[in-house]
């Protein structure tokens, strides 16, 4: 991460959203200094210690945290580890680029280069956003995390972090500590890229899921569950994951547990929409993705009407997109998208600010406010009249220091 500045900054936007309000405030300045937030105020005077930043027709907000991304190229799996970790500097990039100063790494099938990612990031030798990682995606045989089935019956090679059944399960959570992570990710059910199940299928046991759960637990980690349907999402809230992931098949019966148990959902709904809308479009698809494509079709209507659920609810929705399905560059149409399924423009801001800062228990993140982490993103415009103002970043702000649009 960069260092802090040794000089104070005053940033003078034309208005101010601070994850708190429910709307922006006309007028008001940010002082920065250290790295983090001295002071929000109208009328606030520069010392001869500070430099002033003059951010006119721009609305200054936290910086985006996305919380469901793949950094690593799946398709390179196979490939050697220097060249995958490679693959991951311009997604990296991008997002920063995007405003997302910081993102949660949900796992590659194989090796947990992830952590090596954050490492890096943290250290200065890339730029990028902070990165939590959960390093693999834990799957049983044949589940979602089993990217070559044939790999594994030809060769005995498997390519994937394969775990069943209890003792295998401990094992596998505590080798993912061991490796590093900030979270424990496991395919709770199938995916619409799986070589072998579907969306539809439940992966774990209701005693593999608490296995899981209640391992990390004693590690200190909290888990996230990829989960599509009523069954494999009921299943993941009572073992006790802090976040569903996807829940795009689900009911409202899934959606009344999640509430009731306070459990975040990260909906992940622009990627949806990405293949949907691209279904009949045979130059989108190849032979790679044939199965994809095929799985999309066959549960098209019935994911249409799930993407029209999370708003209706009262969930705690955090912002997350599954950015490396589809090119990293597009991570902020998940803001538009979210509106266009029945978000207003203060649920969606905060999904990906305030909201998804409590999801990552991290308090200092996803506000404005004295103290906080001066991680922040200014857009032309006003998202809360153009949501597609914040695909519009003219300046990017990483513990004080300028990443965008601003002189290094």
């Amino acid at each position: 991460m960069p260092k802090p500045p040794g000089r104070d900054l005053l940033l003078r936007p034309d208005r101010v959203w601070d994850a708190i309000e429910k709307g922006p405030v006309d007028g008001l300045s940010v002082l920065v200094r250290e790295g983090r937030i001295a002071a929000v105020g109208h009328d606030l005077a520069p010392s001869s210690q500070a430099d002033v930043l003059e951010m006119p027709g721009c609305t200054l907000m936290p910086g985006f945290i996305d919380c469901h991304v793949h950094l690593l190229d799946e398709a390179a799996d196979l490939k050697p580890s220097a060249y995958q970790t490679l693959t991951a500097i311009p997604a990296l990039t991008s997002l920063l680029a995007n405003g997302f100063t910081t993102v949660r790494d949900l796992g590659s099938a194989h090796l947990p280069l992830n952590v090596s990612l954050r490492q890096a990031v943290e250290e200065g030798l890339i730029e990028g956003p902070r990165i939590l990682a959960a390093p693999n995606i834990l799957s049983p045989r044949g589940g979602h995390g089993d990217k070559q089935p044939s790999m594994a019956q030809r060769y005995g090679r498997p390519v994937g972090t394969l775990a069943d059944g209890p003792d295998e399960l401990r094992r596998a959570v505590r080798e993912q500590s061991r490796a590093g992570a900030d979270w424990i990710k496991f395919a709770g059910g199938g995916g619409f890229s799986s070589a072998v199940d579907g969306p539809a299928s439940t992966a774990y046991s209701r005693i593999e899921m608490h296995t899981i759960v209640a391992t990390a637990d004693d590690l200190g980690l909290p888990c996230a569950a990829h989960v599509f349907t009523d069954r494999a999402v009921l299943r993941a809230v009572a073992a006790g994951v802090r976040s569903v992931e996807h829940a795009c098949l689900a009911t409202e019966t899934a959606y009344r547990s999640m509430e009731d148990a306070g459990t975040y959902l990260v909906p992940t709904q622009y990627v949806q929409t990405y293949f949907l809308n691209r279904l009949e479009d045979d130059d989108c698809w190849d032979s790679d993705t044939t199965v994809l494509r095929q799985s999309y079709a066959e549960h098209a209507d019935t994911l249409r009407e799930g993407l029209l659920r999370p708003a209706r609810s009262t969930v705690k929705v955090a912002f997350g997109t599954d950015a490396g399905m589809f090119p990293h560059t597009d991570n902020w149409r998940e803001f538009p998208t979210m509106i266009a399924n029945g978000f207003t423009h203060l649920r969606a801001l905060r999904a990906a600010t305030s909201v998804a800062a409590e999801l990552l228990n991290r308090p200092d993140l996803g506000v404005i406010a004295p103290n906080a982490t001066a991680d922040l993103v200014a857009v032309k415009g006003d998202p809360f009249r153009d949501i597609t103002a914040t695909g519009r970043p003219r300046y990017v702000l990483q513990q004080g220091c300028p990443v965008r649009g601003l002189p290094k």
